[in-house]
Order: structure tokens, then C-alpha cells, then sequence
């Protein structure tokens, strides 16, 4: 016979159940990994630069200091902005640090002659020698049968 005030599983009437429901929470967890998934990839996008095509290989792989120029001449020393009176100063104090110190220069495909010409004078006049450009290589032409 069941006492007045608990219910057939001896619990008293009207207390709270213990369990969780985790449906609710796993709903939103698989929303924040949707959201997640989608913008991922446009946190890791780098500075958008349109480089010149060549016929030569690239340099394989390496650690490297990459300078690069955008079509707004916007100076960028590894994806930090620069101004140009800065940037020999900055370049100056990585050659003492490194004497063999390398920056590779990106420069976009629309920028002045000019402009890409005083990028170059600042390395130099830093003291750094070993200044490569970086270009996008020309796709092979494709073989008719």
C-alpha cells in the first residue's frame, strides 16, 4: 500500500527529478560547431595580394621574413603593417640579431614601379642582402591530342 505524500517508486509527491535532459544542450553544441565550421576558414585568410606570374620555380618551403606590398601601397612585414620610414629600422635590428638574415618580397602585380623600388632600398640600406621575390608560377600549357 503506497502512504499518502510518495508515488510507487517511494520518491515523496511532487519532488524534482534528478535526471538531465541534455537534448536541449546538444542541440546548441552542434549549432556552435555548425557556426564554427563555417567561419573558420575566414579567420585564417592572410593579406589578399594578386603577385605576377613567372616561368621559374618558386623557392621550396622555408622559414622566411615576408614583406608584402598591396595594390594600396600598404606595407606588411609578416602580416603587421609597417610604414616605410619604420621599416629599415625594424629590418636594420633583424640583421644584427641574424647576419644571414632573408626577406622575401611580395608585391601586388598593380603597384608602381616605383613604390616596389623603395620597398627594395629600405632592405638594402638595412644591410640585408639576400632579398627574394615572390611570384606565382605560370600554369603549363596543356598538351592537345
Amino acid at each position: 500500500m503506497v502512504s499518502p505524500g510518495t508515488d510507487s517508486n517511494d520518491r515523496p509527491a511532487g519532488s524534482a527529478l534528478s535526471e538531465i535532459n541534455i537534448t536541449p544542450f546538444v542541440d546548441v553544441v552542434l549549432v556552435l560547431l555548425v557556426i564554427f565550421l563555417i567561419t573558420a576558414p575566414m579567420m585564417l585568410r592572410g593579406i589578399d595580394v594578386k603577385v605576377p606570374k613567372t616561368e621559374a620555380k618558386n623557392v621550396g618551403p622555408e622559414e622566411r621574413l615576408m614583406l608584402t606590398v598591396t595594390k594600396e601601397k600598404a606595407i606588411y612585414l609578416d602580416n603587421q603593417p609597417i610604414t616605410l620610414a619604420r621599416l629599415e629600422g625594424v629590418l636594420a635590428g633583424l640583421r644584427q640579431r641574424n647576419a644571414k638574415a632573408a626577406v622575401f618580397l611580395r608585391a601586388d602585380e598593380g603597384v608602381a614601379y616605383g613604390v616596389v623600388v623603395k620597398v627594395m632600398d629600405a632592405v638594402k640600406k638595412a644591410g640585408i642582402e639576400r632579398l627574394g621575390m615572390v611570384t606565382e608560377p605560370i600554369p603549363p600549357p596543356v598538351k592537345r591530342q
